[in-house]
């Protein structure tokens, strides 16, 4: 018997799953992780896109054109071929700020996967202690179960001789239901917070381990993922801004297209045989009037800078905040933990007392029951400070841009 309690105990333990493990399970299956990945890599895609604009281009084409009636000049049957190779010699900088663009936006969607997978790690600790704190309150609870299931069994037999009342069963009946009812509520909390879990991460959930999460010590802030989301893309509303105003500078192209013909239904002036021709062409434009549509949408975008600009002060000033309540929770945690541990001592002393002179007759079941109970009450709340405790480093992590998972053991 003691031999399958002891296997009863190691078998979840060895298949127990550590918060760090959780986090790198997540991080490797979440959807969202890997459609954020996907978003990255259509972003670096844009930036070979606009990279490839550089080279010259090459086109190959050809025609025929019949005409029914042939008429002085023109070849009733006309065999056309063509090749051209272009290449823009200047276009006021649109090439390289339009590269600039996109390798902002591509700075951006890694933030912004960054930016996840940090707060899915967060909200992986919160849940993981949560669950830690509900199983110490079930714990809690089956302890109480054991003892009420004790007493009641003894007052049983205190009343079959007469020692005892009907008055006093009942009470203890009612203590023990009530006591039932909340292990099966606790249960199910425990039960629904370990699916939503499972959810976050990508796998089910059924035994967590003791993983505690490091004492944060000479931790240096960092701007946040958020943050650096909000300044890459005022940096990609830059290059944008650059991108447009090139069209009021000079456009430069060089192409040569050579030519090659052949004719049917000839005449002198097209004799039989193959024919070509090579032009060179080289184009200058620039842009004198539109009106100031070109202007008016780089003031437009310049202007989403600007907004982009006032949220990332705002985001800055947040972010210290939340680190300095961050802070703050830590140490109004550590007192909660002092004030929950002294409590509880207390309440196992008072308890013994208590649970003595009850066998003994001398305080009725009233007073024993209140104090069992503000036993597991204490004993729940104790715990739970410890899990909060670990919910609270986790933040400050969070808060100063760290990865909680590199600071668990």
């Amino acid at each position: 018997m003691k031999r399958l309690a002891l296997l009863c105990f190691i078998v979840p333990a060895l298949y127990a799953e550590g918060l760090q493990s959780l986090m790198d399970f997540a991080i490797n299956n979440n959807h969202m992780v890997a459609s954020k990945a996907l978003t990255q890599e259509s972003k670096s895609k844009d930036i070979e896109v606009a990279q490839s604009a550089y080279y010259p281009t090459i086109d190959l084409g050809g025609a025929y054109q019949n005409s029914d009636q042939k008429s002085v000049g023109i070849a009733g049957d006309i065999y056309k071929g063509y090749a051209t190779v272009g290449v823009d010699l200047y276009d006021g900088g649109k090439k390289h700020n339009t590269i600039e663009k996109n390798k902002a936006l591509l700075k951006s969607s890694e933030y912004d996967t960054s930016s996840y997978k940090k707060n899915l790690q967060l909200s992986i600790a919160e849940d993981f202690y949560n669950i830690k704190s509900e199983e110490a309150n079930l714990n809690a609870l089956n302890e109480k179960n054991i003892q009420l299931e004790a007493e009641l069994e003894r007052i049983k037999k205190f009343y079959e001789v007469g020692s005892a009342t009907q008055d006093e069963i009942d009470k203890l009946q009612a203590a023990l239901s009530d006591n039932i009812y909340q292990i099966e509520a606790t249960k199910f909390q425990v039960l629904s917070l370990k699916r939503l879990l499972s959810i976050k991460i990508g796998k089910k959930i059924e035994t967590l381990d003791n993983s505690i999460v490091k004492v944060p010590t000479n931790i240096q802030k960092e701007l946040s993922d958020d943050i650096k989301v909000l300044q890459s893309n005022a940096s990609s509303f830059k290059y944008s801004a650059k991108t447009i105003n090139s069209g009021y500078l000079p456009q430069i192209r060089l192409e040569d297209t050579y030519n090659v013909y052949d004719y049917g239904r000839s005449d002198s002036t097209h004799p039989d045989g193959l024919d070509n021709q090579n032009v060179l062409l080289l184009t200058f434009n620039v842009k004198l009037f539109d009106n100031g549509n070109l202007k008016k949408q780089k003031e437009s975008i310049l202007i989403q800078k600007m907004a982009l600009e006032s949220q990332i002060k705002q985001a800055t000033e947040e972010q210290d905040i939340n680190i300095e309540l961050a802070l703050s929770k830590i140490n109004t945690t550590k007192a909660q933990i002092n004030s929950a541990k002294s409590s509880l001592e207390s309440a196992i002393s008072a308890y013994k007392i208590i649970a003595e002179k009850y066998k003994a007759g001398s305080v009725n079941n009233v007073d024993y029951l209140d104090a069992l109970s503000v036993k597991t009450n204490a004993k729940a709340q104790y715990e739970t400070a410890l899990n909060n405790l670990q919910i609270a480093y986790a933040s400050y992590y969070y808060y100063t841009n760290k990865n909680i998972k590199d600071y668990i053991k």
